[in-house]
């Protein structure tokens, strides 16, 4: 028997978090059903999925961390804790009909342009498809980032990431081990403190951290919401504002000083001793790495059975670590709070261009897209979160909503002009590009600290060094002539179409 075609769509999304469902829900909205999510874990969610670790939070207001076509009245608190967000996307994906789309447990394992075809040939855990766009939804915080410690094989203890966290095995009485003190550590470490008997904390670098001020809304402010959605509208707005006002210190550094002053008072009203004080008080410029939020981070540290760590870890051993000075820590368990990879994602190698080279293979240790978005040598590939698309002080749903604008942009001019892929020409990426690096100029990510913005090139790769107004109004339009468009070829008209969506 001939074997069956490979089964065809026309749009394939990768990832199920925002960017995922946001795209699909707009493409049903503005009438379109030929495309697929490919999702590699049994629900959706992406990043608040998998990042289940006690006292998993957001750290943009929830007003704000949503989508702007879907408010959700009935938020708890003005932060919104983990639960909810994975929440509240499962029922954005029920409530605009879009889980019929989704293919779980269908991890993608690579993906590579066919020019004679023009389409993407898929290959993922559960079969191979075709399609005539892909679009990446990753994410950004989707691949932990575990460092490579002299020894850790030999540890007999128990070691898991926080984003996969072990909610089955007890940390009651354990010895524990932290290594890192960044957004997830600064939330699950005092969630912990009070049940474990000891906590080494490894700290690098000590973070910068201002007061959170989270707090429950009352039943009359939900109700409010419910009844009256613009005023929810307009707290999102006022958020918003407040937000885009805190982004010019990052651009301005010289207006970072009350900021600090701020984070230096509240380290100051939580530690008692000087010694603690001086381990956590940062030496690099506000906001030149990620800025924190935290009322009980500090409060925790200075419990009895806490100790913080500065000196390198030398070695890990069966049941301990070992430090620069040679000091042996009896350790039961390992814990890491050291991030993700994010300017190195691992996506990079399973998305291969016309010339076979992978992302990986053509960004070379610095990702670039054009509008964070496309690449040249890519046809027909849209990147949500795509290099220099994140944020230091808004909310990245802002930006996703504006890239998600360009791909229905795009898409629509495809079908109008009948042609078959799109991609940016290489002047346009170089213009890009050029207008990355120029908005970075004084920035407080190029003032010489070393954060996960930038690129194994020292170059801030991850952040959009400007305002959001600015990426919206560079971004959400599908300026054509930035574009080269390639017409449908007759060897087409024998591809099957659309297979997929009937399986």
């Amino acid at each position: 028997m001939p074997a069956s075609p490979t089964p065809h769509i026309a749009i394939a999304i990768i990832g199920t978090g925002f960017g995922g469902l946001g795209l699909a829900i707009r493409l049903k909205q503005s009438g379109r059903d030929d495309f697929l999510m490919f999702e590699r874990d049994t629900d959706v969610g992406g990043t608040w999925r998998d990042n289940s670790y006690p006292g998993c939070a957001c750290d943009v207001e929830s007003l704000l961390y949503s989508f702007s076509f879907a408010p959700n009245p009935r938020w708890s608190r003005t932060y919104s804790p983990q639960p909810e967000i994975q929440a509240y996307l499962q029922d954005c994906a029920r409530r605009f009909d879009v889980l019929k789309h989704v293919r779980f447990q269908h991890n993608l394992t690579g993906s590579i342009w066919h020019d004679t075809e023009k389409r993407w040939h898929l290959t993922t855990s559960a079969g191979d498809f075709t399609a005539d766009v892909l679009v990446s939804a990753v994410g950004p915080l989707s691949a932990p980032e575990i460092p490579s410690l002299k020894g850790i094989e030999t540890f007999t203890g128990k070691m898991f990431h926080s984003a996969q966290w072990d909610h089955k095995y007890s940390l009651a009485g354990k010895r524990v081990a932290v290594i890192g003190t960044g957004a997830s550590a600064i939330q699950f470490v005092p969630q912990i403190q009070p049940q474990v008997s000891q906590l080494t904390l490894f700290q690098r670098t000590p973070p910068w951290i201002l007061p959170r001020r989270d707090r429950p809304y009352s039943e009359e402010e939900k109700n409010l919401h419910a009844r009256f959605p613009l005023a929810q509208k307009f707290k999102r707005l006022k958020i918003f504002v407040v937000r885009e006002f805190y982004g010019v210190g990052f651009r301005r550094p010289k207006f970072m000083a009350k900021a600090e002053y701020v984070a230096t008072r509240h380290l100051q009203r939580a530690i008692a001793s000087p010694e603690l004080r001086r381990q956590l008080l940062p030496k690099y410029q506000f906001g030149c790495k990620r800025v924190l939020l935290s009322d009980d981070y500090y409060p925790a540290l200075a419990q009895s059975n806490v100790e913080l760590v500065t000196e390198r870890v030398l070695e890990v051993r069966a049941k301990s670590i070992v430090t620069a000075d040679n000091t042996e820590r009896p350790i039961d368990v390992i814990i890491y709070g050291t991030g993700f990879q994010v300017t190195n994602a691992p996506y990079a190698n399973l998305v291969k261009g016309r010339d076979g080279l992978s992302l990986a293979e053509v960004w070379q240790g610095r990702p670039g897209a054009y509008v964070g978005t496309t690449v040249a040598g890519f046809p027909n590939l849209f990147i949500l979160h795509g290099p220099n698309t994140g944020l230091g002080h808004n909310s990245a749903i802002l930006m996703l909503e504006a890239q998600i604008k360009h791909v229905l942009h795009a898409l629509t001019y495809m079908r109008r002009k009948k042609v078959a892929a799109v991609e940016p020409t290489a002047a346009a990426a170089k213009r890009f590009s050029e207008e990355i690096a120029r908005r970075g100029v004084g920035t407080v990510w190029t003032l010489g600290c070393n954060s996960w913005y930038l690129d194994r090139t020292g170059f801030n790769s991850t952040l959009w060094p400007a305002s959001v107004p600015a990426f919206k109004r560079r971004v959400e339009k599908f300026r054509s002539h930035d574009y080269q468009a390639y017409k449908t070829i007759a060897s087409q008209a024998h591809l099957p179409t659309n297979t997929a969506l009937s399986q």
